[in-house]
């Protein structure tokens, strides 16, 4: 069954680096930067969770950081819901809009199209799907607390005046979020877009478990998504985990008891300990069991795969 992906056609070919160009869709393409926004799927979701909240809307999707895509989607892989952003093309966007909110706007917009359930048709973009899923961009940076402004410079920057097979015109897209933002400052109280129409059930997110807590106890049967971490220390080991290689959180690792953990997203986490030389990285695989050893030979943790 082919994946529906709808996106949000601020990227199409890859982002330029030197003179703004014009990619496929007609859009703006903005210079690269060295500013930073979403530096992992976790600090996206916060940002998510904080839309959610504004709107008082439970997720019905999942967020998974894909670098080099140069582009935000929403799609529907099997029956799990996801939207998919390159850090590296929100990070360009927010340079060139000079605000956060751009990147904001179009994590939004994205929600849209869930919210809207646009992809259950697999059928891809349309002109009344992003209209819709600008007013709900328009709607979310409303109640965020952005200012109009800030709403639309995603769109004001980077759209196109044409509109296309798949995507309205920049003016009627820049109509219709202003018209969601309007709405979410007249109607602060309670009101919500119109609620969706439901086609098929809502698949329910992964529950993110305790890395502390066996899942056997937590979650019921484990799969082989989970990781066991072990050592062979005769005391705790501080060793740092990570979901995508660059940022990490330190975990003690007690004697005897082993450390089970699952990143919804990511097929493999990354472990990183300290040698005596400095700090060694290993890639963790799910549906292994790994367990840390120390080599008498070469003075270091090595870590062994437990068959």
């Amino acid at each position: 069954m082919r994946n529906s992906i709808i996106c949000v056609a601020l990227s199409c070919i890859a982002i330029g680096t030197q003179a703004q160009t014009v990619n496929q869709c007609g859009f703006k393409i903005p210079p690269k930067s060295l500013k930073s926004s979403f530096q992992s799927v976790y600090e996206a979701k916060e940002v998510v969770d904080n839309m959610l909240d504004s709107i008082k809307w439970k997720e019905n999707f999942q967020m998974k950081e894909q670098n080099g895509i140069n582009n935000a989607y929403a799609t529907l892989s099997g029956s799990k819901r996801w939207i998919v952003y390159d850090n590296d093309f929100l990070e360009n966007m927010d340079s060139y809009a000079g605000t956060k909110w751009a990147s904001y706007s179009v994590v939004a917009h994205e929600m849209g199209h869930h919210y809207y359930n646009h992809v259950i048709d697999r059928t891809g973009s349309t002109p009344p799907k992003e209209i819709e899923a600008d007013y709900f961009s328009g709607y979310v940076m409303g109640r965020m607390g952005a200012s109009l402004p800030q709403a639309v410079a995603a769109m004001e920057k980077l759209g196109s005046d044409k509109a296309s097979a798949t995507h309205p015109a920049k003016a009627d897209r820049l109509a219709s979020i202003t018209k969601g933002w309007n709405y979410a400052n007249t109607n602060r109280p309670t009101n919500q877009p119109t609620n969706p129409i439901e086609t098929q059930p809502q698949p329910a997110p992964t529950p993110t478990p305790n890395p502390n807590t066996n899942p056997n106890t937590n979650t019921g049967t484990p799969t082989n998504d989970w990781i066991y971490l072990t050592h062979s220390n005769t005391k705790p080991l501080a060793v740092e985990l990570s979901d995508d290689g660059r940022k990490y959180q330190s975990v003690d690792l007690k004697v005897g008891e082993p450390f089970v953990f699952k990143y919804d997203v990511y097929a493999y986490g990354w472990l990183r300990i300290k040698q005596l030389n400095g700090y060694k990285i290993y890639k963790l695989l799910h549906g292994n069991d790994y367990t840390l050893q120390w080599s008498r030979k070469q003075q270091s943790w090595i870590l062994v795969i437990v068959q």
